[in-house]
């Protein structure tokens, strides 16, 4: 069994969260399709409200077409940049049911919105993961970084028990940039104490790498 495959064995929540823009939502969609693929009853709760343009509600439809609980706004709401989290989530959290993934906002502020479900986290055995790509804005340096996992984590009040490699640079990526990216990677993990859980690599993209591979179908238009 690998690692990231133990992890959803192990709790009934996933966390993706960390700095804006590097890619927590499409891993959290990639994420969600993968516990299906062995759980019956799935739920993401996007919980995004930073972000207005790539959300994981702008693909609802084509997940629930395979049978995963999408929690978002209403229809009426959904392209609002209000603060909205629906009281479903707490539900679906609770709900022993359900495997649950978590798609939180980036910054400061959507770490706030994600700590407004302590409540309901705390009890439940989850996994934060947090998302790092080193090409964005704040991302390129590691103390930088050590300061930012300190806010997330507080203000979210969760923890950020692995580093998820998504060092990327959209429809420019290759192999380089993805080893790259494990060098910053292991860097940061030295730095922090945080191990590494996995380096994302988009499906085409051949390489070898030092971190276990989780291999993504891109579903949101690349916003750099």
């Amino acid at each position: 069994m690998n690692i990231f495959n133990s992890i959803i064995e192990q709790n009934k929540l996933i966390i993706f969260f960390g700095m804006f823009g590097s890619g927590k939502t499409e891993l959290a969609i990639n994420a969600a399709l993968k516990v299906k693929e062995k759980y019956e009853k799935v739920s993401l709760a996007d919980i995004d409200t930073i972000s207005p343009y790539f959300r994981s509600r702008d693909v609802k439809e084509q997940l629930q077409e395979k049978g995963i609980e999408v929690i978002t706004p209403s229809e009426r709401l959904m392209r609002a940049d209000l603060p909205i989290i629906v009281p479903q989530v707490g539900g679906y959290i609770q709900n022993q049911a359900f495997k649950n993934i978590l798609d939180a906002g980036g910054n400061d502020d959507g770490a706030t919105v994600l700590g407004s479900l302590n409540n309901f986290i705390r009890n439940v055995s989850y996994a934060g993961l947090l998302v790092i790509n080193k090409h964005r804005p704040f991302a390129d340096d590691p103390e930088k970084i050590k300061k930012q996992i300190k806010s997330l984590t507080a203000k979210g009040r969760i923890r950020a028990d692995y580093l998820v490699n998504n060092t990327n640079l959209a429809d420019e990526t290759d192999a380089q940039v993805v080893k790259n990216g494990e060098d910053y990677i292991t860097e940061l993990s030295e730095k922090t104490g945080i191990p590494v859980l996995c380096t994302v690599v988009e499906k085409g993209i051949e390489v070898e790498t030092q971190y276990e591979k989780f291999i993504i179908k891109r579903f949101m238009k690349p916003h750099f």
